[in-house]
């Protein structure tokens, strides 16, 4: 069973800028991002394949959000910016030992916790 442990996340205006970390108690092909924003279906925002360093992104974050991965911490980083109050959602933490598909969420197998994420007009 991995364990993802997550941290960051928090409060700020519209424009502003958050960063999101994940560290995994072990090895996984891939590591990544998704969110539910209140009252709506989980989504993926962004994921990285650890061996070939793919990085999917959803359209809605692209140009605006970079997630990052740390080979040796076993970290997944996302740097969050010009934040906008439909970024607002829960922030979970995701990983498998095979494949992430950012529109299938119910495929990935282990789910850190969460971090909420709201961002004011």
């Amino acid at each position: 069973q991995v364990q993802l442990v997550e941290s960051g996340g928090g409060s700020v205006q519209a424009g502003g800028s958050l960063n999101l970390s994940c560290v995994a108690s072990e090895d996984v092909a891939c590591m990544g991002w998704f969110r539910q924003p209140p009252g709506k279906e989980r989504e993926g925002v962004a994921v990285i394949y650890t061996e070939t360093g793919g990085t999917p992104y959803a359209d809605s974050v692209k140009g605006r959000f970079t997630i990052s991965h740390d080979r040796v911490e076993k970290t997944v980083n996302l740097h969050m910016r010009s934040l906008k109050p439909a970024d607002t959602a829960m922030y979970y933490c995701a990983a498998d030992p095979l494949y992430c598909p950012l529109e299938l969420p119910h495929r990935v197998k282990y789910w850190g916790q969460g971090v909420q994420v709201t961002v004011s007009s």
